[in-house]
């Protein structure tokens, strides 16, 4: 994770179709990521709560964050720096060896321990609906205790290869749900979903909007962890560093075609699937009394399934749900054990070596699910404890775009993929962020 850690083992990019298919990855971690609070949790709230009227905030949410990422993964690519390193160049007051932006995205993160908590409490809430005898705290300190096992014997492949298949496959659950919604009562019609369309936000709904902007699609943790996942991935470096040359600007722009690929076949896939769980969540639960929270939420939601599928579809719908919410747990930690050795690094609290940078990831890794479990134990409304989680993504969103606008105007002079159709789409993401976020902070107050 070291600066002087990249590689001069430089390749060309595969110029074939199925050549570059072998190199995507870093935007599949995401989805499994992604397919899971925001998606199982905020979007299916939402829905329930809101009907069809805010159908919109879910497909913005998808579509204008990943212009963004984009410019994150490209900055990833071409400079090869740890993410932290390149915002402690962001201008403005310091505090110690860390400018603003470090000291805010290190603040924000640790408020989303409350969100975590209500991710593997979630999961804990599916297994306990399957075997009741079991008490809910002992459930959830096992999967935190799970959790902390797996990263110190480090069988993250095997886990994250695990997780993506099943989360996959509660995604064909999903899309067969909203299928056969339409031979039933449920059925909806264009003109429904049509009037989400339109850009209403009804002041009652903005806590819930704003948490489920800031969470669903790729929510500002997700952008920060691309960065992590592309170099590992090892586009940078199969780039290279930049010396000038025309060999290297060639380098550049096939590895940033690839990534841009890997970027939109992963937001193809969640912006179905969040859809999938908006329109569901509206077309089943809203109207209906009361959505509940604590920890009759998972059960409530579990009737998604039930109602469109029979009563059998209850195991399958709890299974999926663990594994989107375990998996979306476990690749958080993954994130998180490369972001805070990142941020203590800037801040000068550890070493900047390969064996300071272990030691912090093994404390990290056990900390962390601790500090999850006991936050679930404590609140116990998963609900409320994601959408929090998504509010305080919402804010940090405003820091993120702050450094997609630096990294666009950095990267603008090597000219790779810089052109109107680039510029449009940046300008417009960047705008869209602001103004929904503007928009919430004005109604809420």
């Amino acid at each position: 994770m070291t600066e002087s850690s990249r590689s001069i083992a430089v390749k060309n990019a595969p110029k074939s179709f199925v050549g570059k298919l072998k190199f995507l990855g870093p935007g599949f971690i995401l989805g499994a990521s992604i397919v899971g609070s925001g998606e199982l949790i905020a979007t299916t709230v939402l829905g329930a709560k809101a009907g069809f009227i805010t159908f919109w905030v879910i497909l913005v949410s998808c579509f204008v964050k990943v212009a963004i990422q984009l410019e994150f993964g490209k900055n990833a690519i071409i400079s090869g720096k740890p993410l932290m390193a390149e915002f402690n160049e962001f201008r403005g007051p310091k505090l110690g060896r860390g400018n603003w932006a470090v000291w805010s995205i290190f603040i924000l993160t640790l408020l989303k321990i409350i969100q975590l908590g209500g991710m593997l409490g979630g999961a804990a809430i599916t297994i306990h609906l399957i075997f009741p005898s079991f008490s809910l705290p002992w459930i959830v300190s096992f999967l935190g205790l799970s959790l902390i096992l797996f990263f110190l014997k480090n069988y993250y492949p095997v886990i994250e290869k695990t997780s993506t298949f099943l989360v996959f496959g509660f995604t064909l659950l999903t899309l067969v749900s909203l299928i056969s919604l339409f031979s039933t009562p449920y059925s909806f019609t264009w003109n429904q979903v049509a009037s989400g369309l339109v850009f209403k936000l009804p002041s009652e709904l903005i806590f819930v909007a704003i948490g489920a902007f800031g969470i669903t699609g790729v929510a500002s943790d997700e952008i920060i962890a691309y960065t992590y996942w592309c170099q590992e991935k090892g586009y940078s470096n199969y780039v290279g560093k930049n010396d000038g040359s025309e060999d290297w600007k060639e380098r550049a722009k096939g590895w940033i075609k690839i990534m841009y690929l890997d970027a939109f076949v992963a937001m193809f896939i969640y912006t179905l699937v969040t859809a999938s769980f908006y329109l569901l969540g509206s077309a089943i639960l809203y109207g209906k009394q009361g959505i509940p929270d604590g920890l009759d939420l998972i059960q409530s939601l579990a009737s998604i399934y039930t109602e469109v599928l029979g009563p059998n579809a209850r195991l399958a719908y709890l299974l999926g749900a663990f594994f989107a919410l375990y998996s979306s747990a476990f690749a958080t930690l993954a994130y998180w054990t490369r972001l805070f050795p990142d941020v203590f690094w800037q801040f000068g609290w550890i070493e900047k070596s390969e064996k300071a940078w272990k030691k912090t990831v093994t404390w990290l890794s056990v900390i962390f699910p601790i500090l999850w479990v006991m936050v679930f134990i404590f609140i116990k409304e998963p609900g409320f404890m994601v959408l929090a989680g998504g509010v305080i993504g919402s804010v940090m969103l405003l820091i993120v775009v702050l450094g997609g606008i630096k990294f666009y105007r950095k990267n603008l002079h090597l000219g790779l993929f810089n052109g109107p159709l680039s510029k449009i789409m940046f300008w417009l993401s960047t705008a869209s962020i602001l103004l929904v976020s503007a928009y919430g902070i004005f109604k809420l107050f």
